[in-house]
Order: structure tokens, then C-alpha cells, then sequence
């Protein structure tokens, strides 16, 4: 384990949520100096108290462990890069095989179809392009996968689509387990 990583994840994610050592502290029940020793690298937090710092700073423990980076379940995540990599793609074959060929406007008009719209004119705006992406990332969460937040944040121009994105995540984190 990395302490230095893991300490600036920790200190990345208390400045991100706007608060200061002494009130991350607060919430803990630990000095203020424990936490900056967790943020400098000398120590890392007690396992007794390392799920409500993940709670409160609103990751995982093993994203909090591992300095940051979402690791052991990484086939289930769905980056964002790789949902616009996938449409650049798809626009990709329009251009290389010519937007009248067959396998081009079959694609499309399959989407359009399915999804009851005009990918290409979507694909046009910067706004309804974003839409696109956050409609994959929602349907790739209501299968199981996963998708990092932090990413999201970082990347998304509208926030409103970042705010529907967590709350289909907080929904299938509350569905009941039917697989048992």
C-alpha cells in the first residue's frame, strides 16, 4: 500500500467535499493530527473507523486504499472514456465505410429505432452528445456495472446528467439482493 497516495486521495476528497482537517476530524471522533497524518503519508486510518471515512468522504475502501484508482472489479467498470471512444467508433464507421453503406445506415437506423430518436443529429450537439454517454453509463448501472464518480464529475459539462447518474446509482445500491 502506497500511504502517500492514499493519504492524498484522502485529502483530495475532504477538500472536495469543502471541509477542514479539524471538521473531517469532528465527524470521526480523532484529532485533527491523525488526519493530517493520514494526509502526509505517516499513518493510515484505524480499520475501526474506515468505513465512516469512506462514508463520509463518499468513496469505497478499496478506492480508498488503493490511493484513488477502482480496483478488483475493473471488467465491471465503465469508463467514461471508453462510452465516447465507443461512439467515435460508431461515427468512425460512417466516415471509413461511407455513410451510405449498408452496415452504416443498418447501425443507425437500428439505434434510432430502439431508442426512439436521431443518434446522428444527437451526435451533432455538445449537450445531447453528453446525454448519449450518461444514457450508456445508466444502462450500463441498472445491469450491474459501475462507473466512478469522480470521473463523471470531472468530465460532465451538465451537472443536471451528473446528479440523474447518481441517483441511478444510489437506487440499484438500496434494490434488494435477488440473486441469493
Amino acid at each position: 500500500m502506497d500511504t502517500l497516495k492514499i493519504g492524498q486521495y484522502i485529502q483530495h476528497l475532504r477538500k472536495a467535499a469543502g471541509m477542514t482537517q479539524k471538521e473531517l476530524a469532528e465527524k470521526l471522533n480523532v484529532s485533527f493530527q491523525a488526519v493530517s497524518k493520514w494526509e502526509n503519508g505517516d499513518s493510515l486510518p484505524d480499520t475501526g473507523i474506515l468505513l465512516d471515512l469512506c462514508d463520509t468522504l463518499n468513496t469505497t475502501a478499496d478506492k480508498l486504499l488503493n490511493g484513488g484508482k477502482l480496483t478488483g472489479f475493473d471488467r465491471k467498470l465503465m469508463r467514461l472514456e471508453d462510452v465516447i471512444t465507443g461512439f467515435q467508433y460508431m461515427e468512425s464507421i460512417g466516415r471509413l465505410f461511407g455513410e451510405d453503406c449498408t452496415f452504416f445506415t443498418g447501425m443507425i437506423e437500428g439505434i434510432n429505432e430502439k431508442m426512439d430518436m436521431d443518434l446522428l443529429t444527437y451526435l451533432k450537439d455538445p449537450m445531447t452528445r453528453e446525454v448519449l454517454y450518461a444514457e450508456v453509463l445508466i444502462q450500463g448501472i441498472l445491469s450491474g456495472r459501475t462507473v466512478d464518480m469522480d470521473e463523471i464529475e470531472a468530465n460532465f459539462q451538465n451537472k443536471k446528467m451528473v446528479e440523474t447518474i447518481r441517483r441511478y446509482i444510489a437506487k440499484t445500491n438500496d434494490a434488494p439482493d435477488t440473486t441469493a
